[in-house]
């Protein structure tokens, strides 16, 4: 039955690609014609069959208009077989960083009887495929077999599945997109595909940023044609696809199929854990200029805490016995580090390189660097525009009885709302400043193009050592939940194995493809004015707890920042979570009441009348 259902998706796949090829061979045939007309018209001059001034005038117009049709197609065609289609941002893994995930795609290629990838590329997200990258504008010289026109396409692997999953997890996964390499190398279904890709560049050339005004006019036109062949071939291309994955799964069922049955449940966790991690933890570091450096490192600790939350966590211990797919990578700490930074140019729009207002950090140092420092800017920019709005000072600077007073007897929240989003748009436009809370990193406008990534200064810590104090490949970084099994990547007596690291220098990190023109894509809606300034509130509460109650900044793995109460002083991560202070901030700016807030703050030990350190 699968041979059968294998024969058959192959067989449709085929045929739709046909089906593609019949409406670019349509469209080829049918730019002649007016041309066809034209040397019938002027044969017939010649003869002296078409004599007369009308002959003549439609010799002339016909005559023009084929020219005109010619040159159009002419133009078409050569955009669409130039035109740069759109390439997924990654980072590429060479063969002698990875020798081991490379044996094992090569290994399940061979077991599926289907040409082998060739490359591996990761990418910030929870998906995996194949890409085809044989344009001339895509291969790289000399950068091995993938730069070759007639290449197998490269592997693209989400790099949360690589810190979450286990090897075999990761391999059965793998199995029906490795096994789509094989339809790929059919002529029919490459021919169309090229096509597809072809009018879909055609289509985004004239919103390309650094076209030239006449050239975007030219590209205009151009477009539109391309648009509508694409109408044209869509349903075709979308049933093909359909198709080869149909023809794929099939494919695959030989290999792994009840472990890729379990391993699905992993996908779907890993989607949810890196999610929450993006929206909760990162962003809130991207806005105050520090990108994490291992993301995918957190993705686990996220996942750590969202099992024993769900009371997953027996489960989660027994999986962590088996080999986890980072220790595939022969240094996952460099690789980690270049994709969390992809994941900050992708996301946020965050500057291709460190520097000094756009700075890695670890997740030992974000309570103190991103959450601290966060709440201290905000409640500083609160007062600023308190300050600039005319709000009563009291003589011993900026304290938070001053901000309870004037929302108390002053309802102008919405005026504080305006004059916040006003500050924030001033400090992004300010030269030389780093980004503010709330802005990108470097605006939303297209990115300066990378060769490679160079990871932070310093050398390369010591074979077994967790780069940035983080904890092991696989496992979860120091803050989350102690497991009573060894740590994935160490042996039996808890040591990780030793890898001798290059002689010289600290070696650069994975080069990044498709990083030019690199669009957008926010994880969220920009915040609103209200949404605004109950953050800013909130820091100034935050920031009043720490200086007068002795609590901390804390970092929480599905909630991002929060503040810990009860610990032994400033900087003890031991308190224990205060998330309830959100429902009196609301009541303050809403209901100009001050009283639940006032009753908050006096439950923490939190005195209002002391002055607050701001940045």
């Amino acid at each position: 039955m699968g041979a059968m259902g294998e024969e058959r998706g192959a067989q449709a796949a085929r045929a739709r690609a046909r089906a593609v090829l019949r409406v670019r061979g349509r469209a080829w045939a049918v730019a002649p014609l007016p041309a066809a007309v034209a040397v019938v018209l002027l044969a017939g001059g010649a003869a002296g069959r078409l004599a007369g001034p009308a002959w003549d005038a439609a010799r002339w117009a016909v005559s023009g208009a084929a020219a005109v049709v010619l040159l159009g197609a002419a133009a078409v065609g050569a955009v669409v077989a130039r035109a740069r289609p759109a390439l997924t941002p990654t980072v590429e893994i060479a063969e002698s960083s990875a020798p081991d995930l490379y044996g094992m795609v090569r290994d399940l290629a061979a077991r599926l009887t289907v040409p082998a990838p060739s490359a591996i590329a990761l990418t910030p997200d929870c998906d995996s495929w194949l890409e085809d990258r044989t344009h001339r504008a895509h291969r790289l010289p000399g950068r091995g077999p993938h730069a070759a026109p007639d290449a197998a396409p490269v592997l693209v692997i989400g790099s949360p599945f690589l810190w979450w999953m286990r090897v075999g997890e990761l391999r059965a996964v793998l199995a029906p997109v490795v096994a789509g390499t094989g339809p790929s190398a059919h002529p029919d279904i490459a021919a169309a595909r090229r096509f597809v890709r072809g009018l879909d560049a055609a289509v985004a050339l004239p919103g390309r940023p650094g076209l030239g005004a006449v050239r975007r006019l030219g590209a205009r036109p151009v477009a539109a044609v391309a648009r509508t062949l694409l109408r044209a071939v869509g349903e075709h291309a979308a049933e093909m696809e359909r198709g080869v994955a149909a023809a794929a799964s099939e494919r695959a069922r030989a290999v792994d199929y009840g472990l890729r049955i379990v391993a699905q449940e992993q996908v779907g966790l890993a989607y949810a854990g890196w999610d929450r991690l993006l929206t909760r933890v990162a962003l809130p570091a991207w806005r105050m200029g520090r990108w994490p450096s291992r993301l995918d490192a957190g993705v686990v600790s996220a996942l750590t805490e969202l099992s024993r939350r769900d009371r997953l966590a027996e489960g989660f211990a027994s999986r962590l016995g088996e080999r986890p797919a980072c220790d595939l990578l022969e240094e996952p700490g460099l690789v980690d580090e270049a994709t969390s930074l992809l994941a900050a140019r992708i996301f946020h729009g965050g500057p291709a390189e460190p520097g000094p207002g756009w700075a890695p950090v670890d997740w030992q140092r974000y309570p103190e660097e991103v959450v601290d420092r966060k709440w201290r800017t905000e409640a500083a920019r609160l007062h600023r525009v308190l300050d600039r709005l005319g709000a009563r000072t009291g003589p011993q600077g900026p304290t938070l009885t001053r901000v309870l007073e004037h929302f108390s007897t002053a309802e102008d929240g919405e005026r504080v709302a305006a004059a916040l989003v006003a500050e924030l748009s001033r400090e992004e436009r300010a030269p030389g400043r780093a980004a503010p809370d709330g802005a990108p990193g470097s605006g939303t406008g297209p990115l300066v193009p990378t060769a490679a990534f160079e990871p932070a200064a310093g050398p390369l810590p010591p074979a077994g050592t967790p780069p940035n104090g983080s904890a092991p490949c696989g496992s979860a970084p120091s803050g989350s939940a102690p497991s009573s099994a060894a740590a994935p990547g160490t042996d039996s007596s808890g040591t990780a194995p030793s890898r001798t690291p290059p002689s010289g220098a600290a070696p650069a990190g994975p080069p990044v493809r498709g990083a030019d023109d690199l669009p957008l894509l926010p994880l969220q809606p920009p915040r609103s004015g209200r949404e605004l300034l109950a953050d800013h509130v909130l820091a100034a509460v935050c920031c009043a707890a720490v200086d007068t109650a002795g609590a901390a900044p804390g970092l929480d793995w599905l909630d991002g920042p929060v503040l810990l109460v009860g610990g032994d002083g400033a900087g003890d991560a031991g308190g224990r979570r205060r998330a309830d202070v959100g429902p009196p901030v609301l009541a303050l700016i809403e209901d100009a009441d001050p009283e639940p807030l006032r009753d908050w703050l006096t439950s923490v030990g939190a005195r209002p009348e002391k002055p607050v350190r701001l940045v």
